[in-house]
């Protein structure tokens, strides 16, 4: 983003309007600073949210963040490509902000950084997972038929058969946490479609 070059920044400075529409170059200068530093650290934050998963079993043979690493594990040994390994790694990490949506929170997390097909993948797994279980809670497993016509169904239903359904295996030897930090770091170094991609050009 161009700044003016008589503006330096520190972390004292802070914009002067009370209302945005009162806002001036100056006080976007300074908030356009503020944003490359705080949008720069999303890896850090998203990867310190997963840790909130750990030991949280809600009653499955696995916690919530064994889950996770147990599923990008194996789409990682199976040859997936990295924007693959870390939808698989974050699918559930909504589970302790989006209870009754977790999809869609991990899915708006990584849309700015996968191709729409892995982002489809990610919003819609709820549906597509729900086939191995709803059936036991009087819900319809085939729930996932309302999206037979998209192009991303079979893409989606294959992600949960391979991966997400099974990875509940306690014996299975995933991947730690450290191991797929780079990815993140890799993938979400800069977004590939976003409304604010033209503030992140230095």
């Amino acid at each position: 983003m161009n700044k003016p070059e008589n503006l330096t920044h520190s972390i004292e400075e802070r914009a002067k309007f009370r209302e945005m529409k009162e806002g001036t170059q100056e006080d976007w200068a300074i908030i356009g600073a503020e944003y490359m530093a705080f949008a720069k650290d999303l890896p850090d934050r998203v990867l310190e949210h997963l840790r909130l998963l750990d030991g949280d079993f809600g009653g499955f043979p696995v916690c919530r963040l064994e889950h996770s690493l147990q599923t990008a594990t194996r789409a990682h040994r199976d040859g997936r490509d990295e924007q693959y390994v870390v939808m698989a790694l974050l699918h559930d990490i909504g589970d302790t902000l989006g209870s009754y949506n977790h999809p869609e929170v991990a899915a708006a997390i990584i849309k700015p950084f996968v191709t729409e097909e892995i982002h489809w993948i990610c919003q819609n797994h709820g549906a597509f997972q729900g086939y191995y279980y709803f059936h036991h809670l009087g819900m319809d497993r085939n729930i996932r038929d309302k999206f037979a016509e998209s192009p991303h169904y079979a893409a989606c239903a294959e992600f949960c058969e391979k991966y997400d359904q099974a990875a509940f295996d306690p014996d299975y030897e995933s991947e730690p946490l450290e191991f797929f930090e780079p990815m993140v770091r890799r993938v979400m170094a800069k977004p590939l479609a976003s409304m604010y991609a033209k503030a992140l050009e230095e």
